[in-house]
């Protein structure tokens, strides 16, 4: 009986060691905890970020000098606006002034002032341009006073009698008044202030509403 009992002690004890191993085993094969999903969304999000921004400046410092001048040719197009304004001319006879309606294009390199005595100065079917021959020099826009500064040129060919050096003046004036920031004109010639303009009549410096 002790022989038999000492067997089945030893016997018993081997399955618990089994079983304990068979545990051990089974802990050391427990797979990883998978990283939190939000984390992995966001690494992949931000390198696909970074991988678009690289692609993109790469595009931008690869573009040729014609694709350059494109974009540049496509902003100041974009900058520039139109504005309808009243120009004035006059008949065949310089008799009187006619109003004339006048659509003209303003940009960072064109002022609408500029933009307005070149329109001034464009004879029409019927009509004269009191100004078509005159030079504009420079055109200065004060803000402080609102004051308008003419610069302009006058070969022989621009210049007028007494009647039409009068209509020149007032064609002048009311169009460049009809913008209402514009509170006085100063008009000289060859950056000059002159007593008279053409010789006929006397100039005011500056010309007022």
């Amino acid at each position: 009986m002790m022989i038999g009992g000492s067997r089945m002690k030893r016997t018993g004890m081997l399955l618990a060691l089994i079983v304990l191993l068979g545990v051990a085993a089974g802990c050391g094969n427990k797979p990883a905890a998978a990283p939190p999903e939000n984390g992995t969304n966001v690494e992949i999000q931000g390198s696909g970020a970074q991988n678009i921004d690289s692609t993109q400046n790469l595009d931008s410092e690869n573009d040729s000098p014609e694709d350059k001048e494109i974009k540049d040719t496509k902003e100041d197009v974009d900058s520039t606006r139109k504005q309808t304004i009243e120009v004035y001319l006059t008949d065949n006879d310089l008799m009187e002034l006619k109003q004339v309606s006048r659509e003209i294009e303003v940009s960072s390199e064109h002022s609408k002032y500029e933009s307005a005595f070149k329109a001034l100065q464009t004879a029409e079917d019927g009509m004269l341009s009191l100004w078509e021959n005159v030079a504009l020099s420079s055109v200065n826009y004060s803000e402080a006073d609102g004051q308008l500064l003419l610069d302009v040129e006058l070969p022989a060919a621009s210049r007028l009698g007494a009647g039409g050096e009068a209509l020149a003046i007032e064609a002048l004036k009311q169009t460049m008044f009809q913008f209402e920031e514009v509170k006085q004109i100063e008009l000289t010639v060859d950056g000059e202030q002159v007593e008279s303009l053409m010789g006929h009549a006397d100039l005011e410096h500056p010309m007022t509403r």
